[in-house]
């Protein structure tokens, strides 16, 4: 399993990617750098990559997951409801490609994270 690096000022995050075809696009494109931005229990940031959406892809994640959502296009950290959920589980605006999921994060932390930071992910060395 490959494993990426998040920076976001002071946090660090370790993820686990899954095996798909936009997790290795992902993987083989970083190190990439964005500047962030939140809504509601969402990160997210524009990456510079087209991938189309994949078979599977879906509004509805687990807190923790990772997705690429095709419309931004952007790299998405969910860990708690949006502004679109009916309840606890975030929502993506429009189907994302779940590629990943966070290892051991701390949802206060990333709730902590304002909008104009900037964030760096990278390979797990």
């Amino acid at each position: 399993m490959r494993t990426i690096i998040l920076e976001i000022g002071k946090v660090s995050i370790k993820a686990d990617l899954y095996d798909t075809p936009t997790a290795g696009a992902i993987y083989n494109a970083l190190p990439v750098t964005g500047v962030v931005q939140t809504w509601g229990e969402e990160i997210y940031f524009t990456i510079g990559l087209k991938i189309s959406p994949e078979t599977g892809a879906k509004r509805e994640v687990e807190p923790g997951e990772l997705g690429y959502w095709p419309a931004g296009p952007a790299f998405c950290i969910f860990f708690g409801p949006t502004p679109v959920s009916s309840g606890n589980k975030p929502m993506a605006y429009s189907a994302v490609n779940v590629f990943g999921r966070l290892n051991n994060a701390d949802f206060q932390e990333l709730a902590a994270i304002k909008n104009g930071e900037k964030i760096i992910v990278r390979h797990h060395d």
